[in-house]
Formats: structure tokens, sequence, C-alpha cells
């Protein structure tokens, strides 16, 4: 047997708080062997990203501690080196790829830049070599057109285009290890894959290993060897990843294996009144240049688009980053501008103005991607759901208002005393169901989901989706779902159509896109989702 890469033995981590710490890693235990990728799965505050970040010693210290274990690397224990050593193995041998590459890149440095800084620094390369092993680095990611691509800033590339430049960051002095912390958290379900096959190419063609945090075993199940299950700072399960899906062993590991979104949403009615109905819709987005900024061409981010959502009935907008699937919701809101006829319970309401519109917005509510950014952190529970009832219902009582947030927190599964408290004293679950509050208490007929369950885990992500589908049911809800998660959007829509570059490219049943796709391009968005099947070594193919 030879000895393991990296080994992690009895690790704890504790975060000081004033007088008070707490433990989010509570004596973990795993080896990750040369050439191997072993998985850390668990879900939100399990301690996966604090025990990958203790490895290389980034977590926030001196608040954050460890009372006791060892990461042992090449021998050496990474906890008592000194900085100095740290440094020759941070980029060098250990490198990492976090989940959120628009915040890990410089957003004014260029591509470039930020890959020939690490090249020049720990490898002392000059410009030239510097920029032509960036150029190598582009091309192995998978980037067309790098030489185009060398100076372009962070916010000019497409999510997976970032994570491709992460990727190439990491790889740049061929380390032994990478650590992957959630890399396909936020991408569409093709884009995902690729990333997915490029790292298992990338591990096979460089014998490298992998450590790979995530929340998703559908993940894990496509790219592991082995699979360590956290849950509460502890290693609750770990061993071979066939094992761990075909026997599982601790309770929490079958919750995680059964927590994907189930259920069927109720049957297509095509004859349900039209609630929101769009013929022809187009938002052209005009491209200035010029001194004097003429309109030289278009972003077409809907172009002709026809949508009809029904009253107790879900339709589904799915579509890669960029496809239109948010415009048309915003469009057919009223939130932005837009041509084409747009029909609201039967009347005409594209010639309104935003201020016409306003007796209208209790009927039409959104709930937002991320409920963190769309709740006010300077608003209590009780403020932020009672803003609409202060705006719309302006006759009634204080005593009355309360007594619908408390019937609406209820609702949605949250105690009412929660009401006094601040968005940031909940979880992410929990934050999404105080958004669909704020939304359901204006007793709304149509309601704008814009990828309401991407940022929560699995399990919570099934929750909310039974709270949705249970909403509907009682209120006779029409919904506009919009996601690149088609598991999600297969549980919770009636109908739904596809989108590409601005166009419906597929439209029809849930049934009949998800059994009986037509377009290759909708064949390519549910192979993504559902049909990747992994192979011996971890390499991923269609």
């Amino acid at each position: 047997m030879t000895s393991p890469l990296l080994s992690i033995r009895d690790l704890s981590v504790a975060f000081a708080q004033g007088e008070e710490e707490t433990l989010a890693v509570d004596r973990v235990s795993f080896d990750i062997g040369r050439g191997e990728t072993v998985a850390l799965v668990g879900e939100s505050g399990s301690g996966k990203s604090v025990t990958a970040l203790s490895v290389l010693k980034l977590l926030p210290y001196p608040a954050a501690s460890h009372p006791s274990g060892e990461i042992l690397y090449g021998g050496r224990d990474l906890l008592a080196g000194d900085e100095a050593e740290l440094r020759r193995v941070r980029g060098n041998e250990i490198t990492m790829i976090f989940q959120e590459p628009m915040t890990s890149l410089n957003p004014l440095h260029t591509i470039e830049k930020q890959i020939g800084e690490i090249l020049k620094l720990h490898r002392g390369m000059g410009d030239r070599q510097a920029k032509e092993r960036t150029l190598e680095l582009l091309h192995q990611v998978g980037i067309q057109e790098p030489e185009k691509r060398l100076d372009a800033f962070p916010h000019q590339l497409s999510g997976g285009q970032r994570q491709r430049v992460m990727i190439a960051m990491a790889l740049a002095n061929e380390p032994d290890l990478l650590i992957a912390d959630e890399p396909t958290t936020a991408l569409d379900v093709t884009v995902q894959a690729q990333i997915l096959e490029l790292l298992a190419k990338l591990r096979r063609d460089n014998d490298m290993s992998m450590l790979f945090i995530t929340h998703d075993l559908g993940i894990v199940r496509k790219v592991a060897d082995r699979v360590c299950v956290m849950t509460g700072g502890k290693i609750v399960e770990s061993g071979p990843t066939e094992e761990i899906f075909s026997n599982p062993q601790h309770a929490y590991t079958r919750h995680l294996l059964a927590a994907e979104p189930k259920g069927e949403p109720p049957q297509a009615n095509l004859a349900a009144e039209k609630v929101i109905q769009g013929d022809g819709i187009k938002v052209w987005f005009p491209i200035k240049k010029g001194l004097l900024r003429r309109t030289v061409d278009h972003v077409k981010g809907v172009d002709g688009v026809d949508v009809t959502v029904r009253a107790g009935q879900t339709l589904g907008v799915v579509g890669e980053s960029g496809s239109g699937k948010t415009t048309l919701g915003l469009a057919l809101s009223r939130m932005i501008s837009s041509d084409g006829e747009i029909r609201f319970s039967g009347d005409r309401i594209d010639k309104r103005s935003f201020r016409e519109m306003r007796p209208l917005r209790h009927q039409m509510q959104i709930v937002f991607q991320d409920p963190y950014g769309s709740l006010s952190p300077r608003m209590s529970v009780a403020e932020i759901i009672q803003e609409g009832l202060r705006i719309h219902e302006p006759q009634l009582s204080a005593e009355e208002r309360d007594r619908m947030v408390v019937e609406v927190l209820q609702e949605v599964g949250l105690d009412p005393e929660a009401r006094f408290r601040y968005p940031h004293e909940f979880s992410g679950g929990q934050r999404q169901r105080i958004a669909i509050a704020r939304a359901m208490v204006l007793k709304p007929r149509f309601v704008m989901l814009d990828e309401p369950t991407s940022a929560l885990d699995m399990s919570v992500q099934a929750q909310v989706v039974d709270l949705l589908r249970d909403l509907q049911k009682r209120h006779e809800l029409a919904y506009l779902f919009i996601s690149h998660d088609l598991k999600v959007v297969r549980a919770l829509a009636n109908e739904v159509i596809v989108m590409r570059a601005g166009k419906v490219v597929e439209s029809g049943t849930a049934d009949q896109i998800f059994h009986a796709p037509k377009t290759d391009y909708t064949k390519a968005l549910i192979a993504a989702a559902f049909e990747i099947a992994a192979v011996p070594g971890g390499v991923v193919s269609e």
C-alpha cells in the first residue's frame, strides 16, 4: 500500500465569538490517495468547506482555531507549518477552485494578467513565457479562441467561461491536489456536465488528486472514487462511491439520497382560465457606439415569444444562462418595457405606464433567486412581509396586518414568533420561505418564481417545491417558474417552454417535453440533467 497524498487526522475547527466558542468540525479523519477523487458531501453548515479551507489554513485566524488534529501532506503537518512553508504549498502543490468565480476573480484585471501573475510569482516566468503558458492553459480547459479572451475582464465572460478560467489558474503550476469547493452549483446543467467532464479528464491526464465538495449526490456519482458524508461537523459515513449509493448505512446518507424533488404537478388543464398571456413579446436592448452614441445593433433578449399562464397551473421556462428566461418574466410582469400584447385577466396591460400598473401589483408577485439579497437586512420579518400590505392595503390597522403576517408565516411553515427576527438569523431555506410569505400575503393571482431553489440544498429544494405545490393548489395560483434545474421543473410544471437566444425552440406539456423532446437542444438539456452516467475512473460520458 502506498502512503496517501493527504491525510487528515482527528481535525477539529472551532470559531470564537466573544466569550463563546462554536465547534464547526469535530474530529474528522480521511485520506486522499494519489490520483484519487474523494467527495466531501453534506448540506449547508455541515462543516465540509471549513474542513477544506483548513488544509491550506485559509480560515479567518485567530477567530478560527484547531483544538485537535493534523493535516499531513508529504509527511509534513500543514497545521504546524509556518507561513513561508504554506506559501510554497499553496498554488504550487495544492490549489483550490471556489464556488463563485465572479467573486474569486479580480474584476479590475484581465484574464491574461490574473493567470500570468501566478506563473510569474511561482514559476519565475517572463512576460512572453507566461503569455504562451496562459494560452496553453486556456486551450486545455476548453476556452474557445483563447487569443481573443486574453484581454477580457471577468464580467465579459459567461459563468461557465469564468469557471474554466478559475480551473486554468488552479492548474497553472500543475498541482498534485486540487480542492474543488462546489464548482458547479451556480451553473446551467449543460455547462455543469462540461465542467465535470473537464475536471475528470484533467485529473486523469495529470494524475492529479481531487477533493470535491458538494451538496449534490448526483454529481458525486459522476466524479468520485470515494465519498465522505458530513453532518453536524462529523463524518457519519464513508466508503467507495458505488457502495454508498447502493447500500447506504447511515440515516442521514439515506436522507440525502432521497432528497431529490418528488411528486407530480396537477395534470395540464388547457381549459383553465388564462391569467396572463403574451403574444409576440419582444425585448431588444440597443447597442450604442460612437461619439454620438448611435444605435448600431440590438441584443435580442426576447424575440417574438408567445406565452400563456393559467390559473392553478405552472409554466416552466427552461434554458441556459442568457437565453432570455428572466427577461421574459420581467416583461410579462411589466417590470421592464417590451413590445407585443400582454393581457392580464383578459385586460390589455402592455400599454399601461408603470404608474398605471400599480393597482395590479398586489395580484402579480415575484420570488427571486437569492432571498438573502432580496430581503432587507435592516427590517424584521414582520416589517418585510407587512411592507406590501402598507402600500396596497393602507386601510388595515396594525393589529390586522400583524394577524395576516402570523397567518401567512404559518402557511409557509414558519413559527410566527420568528417575525420579530432579522433575515441573517435564518437558514437559506427559511429565508426563501419568508420571501414566499412576502408574496403570498397579498393574495396574488400570478407569481413569477425566478430560480427560487437554485441556491438551496437538495433536501431544502424538495421542501420548497412541496410548499409551492401546496400553495398553488390551495389558492389556484398561476406560476411562471424560471429555472435551469430540470429536475425541479419536472416536479412542478404542467407546461414547459424551452428558450435559447431569446426564442422559444420547443414548447408543450411537461410530459411531451421530458419524454418526447423534438429538438436537439432540448434533448441535450435533458441528457445533461438526467442521463449522464459515470464510468470507471470518474470520467463522465453520455
